[in-house]
């Protein structure tokens, strides 16, 4: 049985720790987030496809139903 996607995530900011829920689209990966705390640009980590694999509380939805994520990163899991 599928689990349902979850849309919603918390990003943490890893400079200032400033927290905030965002909706993650569900037909593109978000490759750059501008923190809104202090405003430091947040790129994926090094094997991860999107900021919300790296710094959201949630892991982004193709990568929840285990498919491939849109960038090259991703690809490979």
């Amino acid at each position: 049985m599928n689990q349902p996607v979850i849309l919603r995530s918390e990003l943490t900011c890893p400079h200032c720790g400033t927290v905030k829920e965002e909706t993650m689209p569900t037909d593109a990966c978000l490759y750059f987030y501008e923190c809104t705390g202090c405003h430091a640009l947040l790129r994926p980590k090094a094997g991860d496809c999107c900021v919300f694999c790296s710094f959201g509380s949630v892991k982004c939805p193709p990568i929840q139903q285990s498919s491939h994520c849109c960038g090259p990163a991703g690809a490979s899991r």
